[in-house]
Parts: C-alpha cells; structure tokens; sequence
C-alpha cells in the first residue's frame, strides 16, 4: 500500500479522520495555495479559495473514487474554486474579463507579498494578460511542472488542446515581455 493510499483509507475512516485532514492539509496547502494564487492574484482571496478548497475536499474525501491521484483531484478542486470565484466575483461586480485582467495587473504591482524582481513582475503581468485556460496551463506546466496527462485530468482537456493552450500562451508571453523591452528601451 502507497502513502497516498493509507492515508485516503485514515481520511474515510471517522476515527482517523481528523489527524488525516490536519497531515493533509500539511502536505498539500503550500501547493495549493500557490497554485490559487497564481490565479486569483490576491492573498486574501487566496486564503478564502484555499480555505473553500479544504472544506469541499473534507466534505467529499468518501466520494473520491481513486481513478487519479489525490493530489490531482485536489488541484481540480482548487482549480474550480479559484474560477467559481473569479466569475463569481466579475458577476457581482458586473465587469468584463478584460477589466479584471487590467485590475490584476495592476493588484501585483501594490501586492505586498509580492516582492518580485522588474523581469519577474512582467513576466507575471505577461501572464495575467492571459485568457484564463492558458494562464491555468502555462502555470501548471511552467511554474508547476505538472504533467500534461496529470493537467488534462486537472482540467479535463485532452493532452493536445493543452499543448496548444501551452504553446499559445508561451508565445504571447514572449510578445508581451518583447513589448515591454522596446518601451523601456524608448
């Protein structure tokens, strides 16, 4: 028996439960909370999504069936929270997904848990100019460096509309960041 195994068979059982959430959420939260992160931008909402996540996670552990990894089937539920709140968030707010865009941006650039270097913050303004399947993508394979096959299961795409995702997002991150370069050699 795997570690993954005896420890979604303790995360069943009622009387391990407990203990099994809390080495749970050990293991996994520093992952996940990146992988919110890069989608929602703000650490507040980050807290909130990541805090959603483990309820759901908590809450239907006995309905996971085992057909992927854990860790696969968390991501596609912190995936799903981090996109449920975003939409959720441009509907009440009734703005356009080129506005948030435009507002995530500018969020990184007065985040102050975000220390990055002047390449680093336009590399991610590059990629929050993304539509959303290929900021969720690029961030997986390049950040990340999850698997294609685990990323389609994550996702639920097929392995070669996640290729294409991949290869789109690379090259307009690369206009972009080329962009960038001639106006601040202007």
């Amino acid at each position: 028996m795997t570690d993954e195994t005896v420890l979604i068979e303790q995360l069943i059982n009622v009387h391990t439960k407990e203990k099994a959430f809390r080495e749970l959420i050990s293991l996994y939260k520093e992952r996940l909370y990146w992988h919110v992160r890069k989608i929602v931008i703000s650490h507040d909402d980050t807290d909130d999504v990541l805090q959603n996540t483990f309820i759901k996670i908590y809450k239907n552990i006995g309905k996971f069936k085992q057909e992927s990894k854990l860790f696969s089937w968390m991501y596609r539920i912190a995936t799903n929270e981090a996109i449920t709140f975003i939409n959720k968030r441009n509907k009440e707010r009734k703005i356009d997904i080129s506005e948030v865009q435009e507002h995530l941006v500018s969020t990184l650039e007065n985040d102050i848990y975000f220390s990055g270097e002047e390449i680093q913050g336009i590399l991610q303004k590059a990629i929050a100019s993304l539509p959303q399947k290929q900021q969720l993508v690029f961030n997986m394979k390049y950040f990340d460096n999850i698997k294609y096959t685990q990323i389609s299961e994550i996702l639920g795409t097929s392995v070669g509309a996640l290729k294409a995702s991949y290869f789109h997002a690379v090259k307009k991150i690369e206009n972009y960041i080329k962009k960038q370069n001639k106006l601040n050699l202007l």
